[in-house]
């Protein structure tokens, strides 16, 4: 897939009614600091359209990014921050859920986790969350440029068993710095799209 035009079109906070977008969506959840900006500006070959932090719990808000004129990453809140209050963290989650439940063009929900550490509990939660919303969780397994080749297997093993996936459900190892795994996310996203 190329990506030819990329714009951030809509905004969403808390309060704010999510678009009725006619196009299709492609979700990426993942907990603050996994990566998310990284992995989305990466796909769209972008230095900085998707804002980038060293904090984490930066994007508190949905993110609807219009690609190629046809349809749309959705970037939603960062998840597990701690030092963001209860009630703001709770905030996100509603949003999050309020989404997932509502949007009648999302297609496909990537779920990012870092390479290097088993799925935290909140990971596991939003996993398990997602399937609850009817849909299968593509996993993107960040940041694999900071662990050896030789231990790449037996950590996507590792993510597999905690998040408790079926066999056939996919896992992508990406790294945002040499972009290994760009092109089949992209591919991957291309064949849902076509349905």
């Amino acid at each position: 897939m190329v990506i030819k035009s990329a714009q951030l079109e809509t905004v969403c906070g808390v309060t704010s009614k999510l678009p009725k977008n006619k196009e299709l969506e492609i979700a990426f959840a993942g907990k603050s600091n996994v990566g998310k900006s990284s992995l989305i500006n990466g796909l769209l070959n972008r230095k900085a359209l998707a804002r980038t932090s060293s904090q984490p719990g930066k994007t508190q808000t949905i993110n609807f990014y219009r690609i190629n004129d046809a349809f749309y990453f959705v970037d939603l809140p960062g998840y597990g921050y701690a030092k963001v209050s209860v009630s703001e963290r709770e905030k996100w989650g509603k949003m999050i859920e309020r989404y997932l439940h509502t949007s009648e063009n999302l297609v496909l929900v990537f779920l990012l986790i870092d390479i290097r550490h088993e799925p935290s509990a909140n990971d596991k939660m939003m996993y398990d969350w997602i399937v609850h919303n009817g849909f299968t969780p593509v996993i993107i397994a960040t940041k694999s440029d900071k662990i050896k080749r030789s231990q790449l297997q037996k950590n996507l093993k590792s993510i597999r068993m905690k998040l408790e996936m079926p066999k056939e459900d996919i896992i992508f190892p990406y790294s945002a710095l040499s972009k290994q795994g760009r092109e089949e996310i992209l591919d991957y996203i291309e064949s849902v799209l076509a349905g």
